[in-house]
């Protein structure tokens, strides 16, 4: 397991890169052939972001 992020910065930057592979993902997926598996994965995606940026306030929260 790595270390966790505490530098503001770093935190921003992992959300941003994330974000920038749903973006991808999703800016490939093919609404014609999309299965409910790949919207699934989706939602996955924005979940952990989310459950990440709950874990980055939480941190910020104990450092202040």
């Amino acid at each position: 397991m790595s270390n966790p992020i505490t530098d503001k910065d770093q935190q921003l930057n992992y959300l941003k890169e994330r974000l920038q592979i749903f973006v991808e993902v999703l800016d490939a997926i093919d609404p014609e052939t999309t299965s409910v598996e790949d919207i699934d994965r989706l939602i996955q995606i924005i979940d952990d972001v989310e459950e990440k940026m709950d874990q980055f306030n939480h941190r910020d929260k104990l450092v202040d």
